[in-house]
This record gives structure tokens, C-alpha cells and sequence, in this order.
């Protein structure tokens, strides 16, 4: 939901996007990048998510893309010698929840020493930011706040490989909660997560000597047109999209009731923009999906249905660190942003299939 009143806020504007040639990237640089006064991408074109390592053909025409990784010091002084930017969205980070155990040197060198990289050349640069805006996630609740029979609040934590071993999806006597910014404290469970919320800390502490304004927005499941089709890590909506459009069968782990808060690029985007458009007196956070929690299995049918896959299969295997349940309540983000979710789970998967099916006529 963005209209032309909230684009137009910022005409003029020079804005600096990091990690900005990506998935989320690409769909904000389309309500962005025509508006501004310069818009710059810097991004190291990754090749788990950029294969060919050129510039995606879906970033706006309008966007300038300076090559360069937000952990090396040099090419911040490089882009801040020439470009000063009055408005900042981080995106540049390392996903995936299973690859962070493996890979956490990675994943906390680009979350966290890439943000004090940032940070420490606007410094140097005397950059007078007018406010910075962060994509976090979700991962920084973990397991989040479950209730118990009683009406007791706890935090369970990460199951442990004893509980998983044994099936024991669940949390005893105990029903999960969707995740709220006004009430859940965060309990990260993944390398990732504890990164993410590491990105968190570290900017608001900037933030608030440098007088900054800061928008922290802690994000859902993300899928949608545009999204990587080769990145192992980019999701589950795609994975099963190239599963049931192969005719294969989605296999589902644990007992396919993991749920999930699955919410469309398109209403991310619009997200985005809506809190650039209202910068805040200093800290503000916002959760942003759909607000509606989906089993796994429930996402599996949908996406065989629409091409006639075999019915997908429960196989009772595990990930280390994956959170049982995950939504949010986004009645404080509704009820401080111009801003709610559009587009629903259905609509969303149908357009994400007609995008697959337009990249694999290009490539034919």
C-alpha cells in the first residue's frame, strides 16, 4: 500500500541502499530509485545469490550500482568520497539459519562487523545521516514466548537435539504466541538470529549518540517474484515451487506442522517504504508479515496443487536450530504505520509460479 504522497516524500532525497541488488533490493529500487535525487546500490553481488555476478536486469534503471562489500573499509571511503547520503537502508546480510552454523565467522563478519564498517565511515565521512532504516528478522525472537495451560508466559528456548531425536515437536502443555515488538523479548536460537539482533544493538547504540533517527524492521518469511531460484538458502517457497513444478514431491520435515508467517515481496516493499516515509524521534520497530501463521504442510498442498505435484510427503527429519513456530501480531506495526498487508498467501504463490514460469521461457 504505497501511494504516490509517500514516494514523492522523497524527491530530492539521496539514498543509499547496502545489499541493495538482492531480492528485497530490487522490489524497493521499483518505488524508490525514480524519486530520489541519486540512488545508490552498494552491493558485492554475492554469487549465492548473484550467479553471474553482473547487475540483475530487475534493478531499476535509475539505480546506481557501486561493486563493493560493506566489510571493507576501502570501499566505503571510495563510495562516501563522492555520494553523501541523507537517507540509508541496511539490508546487506548474511541468511539462512542452517548455513550459520556452519559458516558463523560469515555470517557475523557481514552482519555485525559490516554494520561497525558502515557506521565508522559515515564517521570518517562526516555523512549527516537523516535516518537509517534496518531489515532484522524475525530469527532474533528464536522460539519466541509460548503460554502454558495455567496462562504463564515462557520461553522455552532452542529444543535440543535429545527433544528433536525423540519427536517431541512441541513444548509440553504449552501453545505458542505470535511474536510482537511490544511484548516478546527477543531469545535468539541460530547463529543468524543472534547476529541479526547484534545489528539491532549496535545501531540503536550508534543511533542514539549520533542522534539519528532509526527504523528497525524485523521481517517474516519473505517470498515472491524476484526471489533467487539457485540460492539453497533463499527459502522454502521456492524450494517447493521447483519441487512441484519438476512433478516431484515437497518432502516435509518433522511433522509438517512447523508453521510459518509467509508474507509477499510486495507488501515487504511497501513496508519499507511506508516507515522511510514517517522517519521517527528516534527508535522506532515494526514487525512485518501477513499475520497469519502457516503450517508447512498447509504451504506444500497449495503449491502441489497448482501444478499437480504428488501429494507431498512427511519424512520426520530435522534442522538444528529451526524455531518449531513462527508468526507475528502486527497490531502495533498497524497501528503505527501507514501501512497492511495486501496480498494473501494464495494470490501471492500464483504470482510467484507465473514469475517461475516467465524466467524459464527467458532461459529456454
Amino acid at each position: 500500500m504505497t501511494d504516490k504522497n509517500t514516494t514523492e516524500h522523497f524527491a530530492g532525497k539521496r539514498i543509499l541502499v547496502t545489499g541493495g541488488a538482492g531480492f528485497i533490493g530490487c522490489a524497493i529500487a521499483e518505488l524508490l530509485a525514480a524519486s530520489a535525487a541519486r540512488y545508490v546500490v552498494m552491493d558485492n553481488l554475492h554469487p549465492q545469490v548473484h550467479k553471474t555476478q553482473t547487475r540483475p536486469e530487475a534493478l531499476h534503471k535509475r539505480a546506481e550500482l557501486v561493486v563493493g562489500d560493506v566489510t571493507v573499509p576501502t570501499d566505503w571511503d571510495a563510495l562516501l568520497a563522492e555520494f553523501q547520503p541523507e537517507v540509508v537502508v541496511h539490508l546487506a546480510a548474511e541468511t539462512g539459519t542452517g548455513q550459520s552454523l556452519t559458516e558463523a565467522s560469515r555470517h557475523g563478519l557481514v552482519n555485525v562487523v559490516g554494520t561497525t564498517q558502515m557506521t565508522d565511515a559515515f564517521g570518517r565521512h562526516k555523512v549527516n545521516v537523516e535516518h537509517v532504516l534496518l531489515t532484522s528478522s524475525r530469527a532474533v525472537y528464536g522460539e519466541g514466548a509460548w503460554q502454558s495451560k495455567d496462562g504463564q508466559i515462557t520461553y522455552p528456548g532452542q529444543r535440543g537435539r535429545t527433544q528433536l531425536e525423540a519427536a517431541a515437536w512441541d513444548f509440553p502443555g504449552a501453545t505458542s504466541l505470535p511474536s510482537s515488538v511490544a511484548t516478546t523479548v527477543p531469545h535468539p536460537t541460530s547463529v543468524y538470529g543472534a547476529t541479526k539482533l547484534a545489528q539491532e544493538h549496535i545501531l540503536a547504540a550508534w543511533a542514539l549518540s549520533m542522534k539519528v533517527p532509526l527504523s528497525i524492521l524485523r521481517l517474516q518469511n519473505v517470498y515472491g517474484p524476484g526471489q533467487s531460484l539457485t540460492n539453497s538458502y533463499t527459502g522454502i517457497v521456492a524450494l517447493f515451487s521447483r519441487l512441484a513444478r519438476a512433478g516431484k514431491f515437497i518432502p516435509l520435515y518433522e511433522d509438517g506442522e512447523v508453521t510459518r508467517d509467509f508474507v509477499c515481496i510486495r507488501d515487504v516493499a511497501s513496508a519499507i517504504v511506508a516507515a522511510l516515509a514517517t522517519p521517527p524521534a528516534a527508535h522506532q520497530y515494526f514487525d512485518v508479515g501477513s499475520g497469519v501463521a502457516t503450517s508447512i504442510l498447509t504451504l506444500a498442498n497449495l503449491i502441489a496443487a497448482y501444478y499437480g505435484a504428488p501429494a507431498p510427503q512427511v519424512n520426520g527429519l530435522f534442522r538444528d536450530g529451526d524455531v518449531r513456530h513462527a508468526a507475528c501480531d502486527l497490531s502495533s506495526t498497524l497501528a503505527s504505520l501507514r501501512w497492511k498487508p495486501q496480498v494473501t498467501l494464495e494470490a501471492g504463490l500464483a504470482d510467484l509460479q507465473d514469475w517461475i514460469a516467465s524466467e524459464e521461457t527467458k532461459q529456454a
